[in-house]
């Protein structure tokens, strides 16, 4: 019939924010989704999964994106236990560190390690969080940077309290993604 256009895709794709604690991994998820903040801090047990539909380009065509987010809880001691859980079928990665904690930076090396050890290269974001504390940045925008060139992946600069960049980040891993997709035409 003419006229009737095909129904818009619905797609479903993985995607875990790893960092260690206290990063505002929770935070960007709550300003990604909820588009909220609360300066209180409230420690992740295990994860805490969260869904935000976005619109991608699938397969040379509009769709939309169930982006189910996995908060992964970001205590050194439970590595071991995490890897297996909660990596499975994990499509793409947001990496986070802290601005303001140099050694949040250092440690996204054994978290983006973690994470090809269970599933592989996927598509990665590294996430700057807490530009909103700008007397007390201790990373620079050129050891992310750094670290983004090593993995091939692009990072961001953002605020959980302000909104700057997350939507930015989590489209972009969101594309990358579909992008990946679309190369197995």
């Amino acid at each position: 019939m003419q006229g009737l256009s095909s129904p818009e895709k619905h797609i479903k794709s993985k995607i875990c924010l790893v960092g260690e604690v206290g990063v505002g991994k929770t935070s960007l998820v709550k300003r990604f989704v909820l588009d909220t903040f609360d300066d209180r801090y409230v420690a992740t047990v295990g994860t805490k999964v969260t869904k935000k539909t976005v619109p991608v380009l699938w397969r040379g065509g509009p769709a939309m994106m169930d982006l189910m987010v996995w908060d992964i809880m970001g205590e050194k001691g439970f590595r071991a236990l995490l890897k297996e859980a909660y990596f499975e079928g994990c499509q793409g990665v947001i990496a986070v560190c802290d601005v303001t904690r140099k050694d949040s930076l250092y440690d996204l090396n054994n978290w983006t390690q973690l994470t090809m050890r269970q599933v592989g290269r996927v598509p990665t974001v590294f996430l700057g969080n807490k530009m909103d504390l700008q007397d007390r940045v201790a990373v620079t925008s050129e050891e992310l940077a750094r670290l983004g060139g090593i993995h091939a992946s692009p990072f961001y600069l953002s605020s959980a309290k302000t909104g700057q960049n997350v939507e930015g980040a989590f489209r972009a891993v969101a594309t990358a993604i579909a992008e990946r997709h679309n190369g197995d035409l």
